[in-house]
């Protein structure tokens, strides 16, 4: 079954960024999210958005765990 929603950690081994910046991405997509409307979950991101946020991020080997 592939994952709906990432938190922090795993952006972080995604995009190989600090747990930080992890953090400072799902807020600021979180923000995004909520100025289309969309209802969010503090320290969470739907997979499809980061997908479209990240050029060229493969989320394929991730979904996979």
């Amino acid at each position: 079954m592939t994952r709906q929603v990432y938190g922090a950690k795993d952006l972080q081994e995604l995009l190989g960024v600090s747990e930080s910046k992890a953090y400072q991405y799902i807020r600021t997509m979180n923000a995004e999210l909520q100025e289309k409307g969309f209802l969010t979950v503090r320290g969470r991101i739907p997979a499809a958005y980061v997908r479209e946020r990240f050029f060229g991020v493969s989320l394929s080997d991730n979904e996979k765990k």
